[in-house]
C-alpha cells in the first residue's frame, strides 16, 4: 500500500511533466458550465495569459465572436465516444487573434464531464492557404483576361493598336507603352500609351541600322526584360542605342522596361514595349503574360493585313465587273448605235419610213446606255441606293434593261418612297436580278415592274410574260438565283413570293411592313 502511493505520485508527477511539456496547448474545460478547469503552460502562453488568469474563465472568453456559433454547435452536437476537429479563432489577451486547430475529446476529470481540447497555432498554415489560394484566384483571373483579350481582339478584323495597348494594361499595369510594326527597315509605332504629350505625339520611328539587331529583338520568340534602363548592362545600352531623341519619351521617367516580340511563324512584324517607373519591376510571370498578348496582337494584324487584302481584291472584283458590264452593256449599245449612225443619211435617201424606224432604235438605244451609264455610277457611289427615290432607281434599271434588251417595261409607282437602307438596297437588288433573269432565260415579250404602298406595306411586283418554270424544282432547274433573292429579302425583314408556271410567265413579289 504504502509502495503504490509513491508510485501513483510518481506517475502523476511524470504525466504532470508531459502535460506542462507539450509544445500544443492542452484546455481542460468544464462541460456543464464552460469553465476553464486546467489548461498546460502553452495554452495560456499562446494567449498571453498566466496560469492565474487563464484557468476558471469562460472559455468563450478567448473565442473570437467570428467563431462563437461555431463552438457553440461544435459543443451541442459532440458525441460522447469520439473525438471532432475544428478551426476555431481565438482572441489573445492584449486582443490580437489567431486560429487554432481543435481536436478535442470528453472524458471524465476529478468527477466532471469535461472537453480535453488539444489546440494547435495553425496561422503561418493559414496564411499558406490563402497565399495559395489569392494565387489560385489571380491565375483564374488572368486566364480569364486572357481569354478576354483573345475574344476581344478577335472580333475586329480592323487594326486597332489602341485596343490592343489597353488589353495588355488589364492584365499587366505599366505607365509607358507602345506598340510597334516592322515596316521595311525601321519599327513604327502604331499606338502609344502614357502622358498625352506622348499619345498625341507624331507617330515614333525607330531605324534598324542592321540584320542582326532584329535577331536580337526577336530573342527567340522570347520576352526581353531590363531591370534599369539607365544601367550600363549590355541590354540597357541596346535599348537606350536603339532609341533617338524623341523615342526616348518613352524612357522618361521610367526604370523598368519590357519588349515582347510579336512573331508569325519565326518571322518577326513588330513588337510590344512597356516601361514603369519602378526598377526591376517586371516579373518573369509578367513576361510569360507579356508574350501571350503579344502571339494575340500578331494574329490579330496578320488578320488584318489580310482583311485588308481581301477588301482590295473585293474592289478589284468590283471594278472588274463593272468594266465588263460597261463592256457587255453600254459598249454595245454604242457601237449599235454608231452603225446606225453611219447609215441612217444613206437609208434616209432609200427609205424614210425604214429610216425613222432606225432613229427610233438610235433614240432607244441611247437612252439605254444613258440609263446603263447612270445605274453603274449609283454602283460606284452607294449612298446613291440608299438616299434616291425607289421609283426612279427602278425606272433606271427598267430604262437601262429595255435599252439592252430591246423589250418594252412598263413601270408603275404609286409614289415617291424612300425605305431603310437595307430594306431599300434588297429592293433594289431583287428588281435588278429579275430583270437579269428575265433577260437570259424567260424570251419574253413584255416586262411589267409595280410599285405601289398601302398603309404600311410596300409591295414590289415583277412580271413577264415569258416561258415560266416549275417553281418546285428551281435548285435542279438551275435558278439558284432565286434562293439568293430570298436570303436578301429574309435579311432585309422581307418576304419573297414566287409565282410561275410553263408557259405561262412567272411573277415575283417583294412585301415589306413599314415599322411605325
Amino acid at each position: 500500500m504504502r509502495q503504490g502511493q509513491p508510485d501513483r505520485k510518481k506517475s502523476a508527477e511524470q504525466y504532470r511533466g508531459i502535460f506542462n511539456a507539450l509544445d500544443d496547448g492542452v484546455i481542460i474545460a468544464d462541460l456543464e458550465n464552460g469553465l476553464v478547469v486546467e489548461a498546460n503552460p502553452a495554452a495560456w502562453l499562446m494567449h498571453g495569459c498566466t496560469r492565474q488568469e487563464f484557468i476558471g474563465q469562460q472559455l468563450t472568453t478567448y473565442v473570437h465572436p467570428d467563431s462563437l456559433n461555431d463552438l457553440k454547435e461544435y459543443t451541442s452536437t459532440f458525441p460522447s465516444d469520439s473525438s471532432l476537429d475544428t478551426r476555431i479563432k481565438h482572441v489573445r489577451r492584449d486582443g490580437s487573434t489567431f486560429y487554432a486547430e481543435w481536436r478535442a475529446t470528453e472524458f471524465n476529470y476529478e468527477g466532471r464531464s469535461c472537453l480535453l481540447i488539444t489546440a494547435r497555432n495553425i496561422n503561418k498554415q493559414i496564411a499558406v492557404e490563402q497565399t495559395l489560394y489569392q494565387q489560385a484566384e489571380t491565375r483564374t483571373h488572368e486566364q480569364n483576361t486572357l481569354l478576354e483579350i483573345s475574344h476581344t481582339l478577335a472580333s475586329t478584323l480592323e487594326l486597332q493598336p489602341g485596343l490592343i495597348l489597353d488589353q495588355l494594361r488589364k492584365i499587366i499595369q505599366y505607365t509607358h507603352g507602345g506598340l510597334f510594326a516592322l515596316e521595311d527597315a525601321s519599327l513604327v509605332a502604331l499606338a502609344t500609351r502614357g502622358t498625352p504629350q506622348l499619345e498625341h505625339a507624331t507617330p515614333i520611328r525607330i531605324d534598324l541600322q542592321n540584320p542582326e539587331i532584329l535577331v536580337t529583338l526577336f530573342n527567340r520568340h522570347q520576352p526581353i526584360r531590363i531591370a534599369n534602363v539607365w544601367s550600363e548592362n549590355p541590354q540597357a545600352q541596346f535599348l537606350r542605342s536603339l532609341l533617338d531623341d524623341k523615342a526616348l519619351e518613352l524612357l522618361e521617367g521610367m526604370q523598368s522596361w519590357m519588349w515582347a516580340p510579336l512573331a508569325v511563324r519565326g518571322r518577326i512584324i513588330g513588337g510590344l514595349g512597356i516601361a514603369e517607373a519602378t526598377k526591376d519591376y517586371f516579373t518573369d510571370h509578367h513576361a510569360d503574360l507579356a508574350l501571350s498578348v503579344a502571339d494575340q496582337a500578331a494574329i490579330t494584324m496578320v488578320n488584318a493585313e489580310l482583311y485588308g487584302h481581301a477588301q482590295a481584291l473585293a474592289v478589284l472584283e468590283e471594278r472588274q465587273h463593272l468594266a465588263r458590264n460597261l463592256h457587255d452593256a453600254v459598249n454595245q449599245s454604242l457601237f449599235s448605235a454608231g452603225l446606225i449612225a453611219e447609215v441612217l443619211p444613206r437609208l434616209w435617201d432609200r427609205d424614210q419610213a425604214e429610216a425613222r424606224r432606225s432613229l427610233e432604235d438610235l433614240r432607244r438605244l441611247t437612252r439605254g446606255a444613258m440609263a446603263e451609264m447612270r445605274a453603274l455610277l449609283a454602283e460606284l457611289r452607294p449612298s446613291t441606293l440608299t438616299d434616291s427615290d425607289l421609283g426612279d432607281l427602278l425606272r433606271l434599271l427598267g430604262n437601262a434593261f429595255s435599252g439592252r434588251t430591246n423589250l418594252p417595261v412598263a413601270i408603275t409607282v404609286v409614289e415617291e418612297l424612300t425605305l431603310p437602307a437595307e430594306a431599300q438596297i434588297a429592293f433594289y437588288r431583287m428588281c435588278q436580278e429579275a430583270l437579269n433573269n428575265v433577260a437570259k432565260h424567260a424570251k419574253a415579250s413584255q416586262v411589267e415592274i409595280n410599285l405601289k404602298q398601302e398603309e404600311t406595306l410596300i409591295e414590289l411586283c415583277i412580271r413577264d410574260n415569258g416561258l415560266g418554270f416549275n417553281p418546285e424544282s428551281t435548285v435542279t432547274g438551275g435558278h439558284y438565283g432565286l434562293t439568293m433573292m430570298r436570303e436578301r429579302a429574309e435579311s432585309a425583314g422581307a418576304v419573297l413570293t414566287v409565282t410561275s408556271q410553263p408557259g405561262h410567265g412567272t411573277e415575283l413579289t417583294l412585301r415589306w411592313v413599314k415599322q411605325t
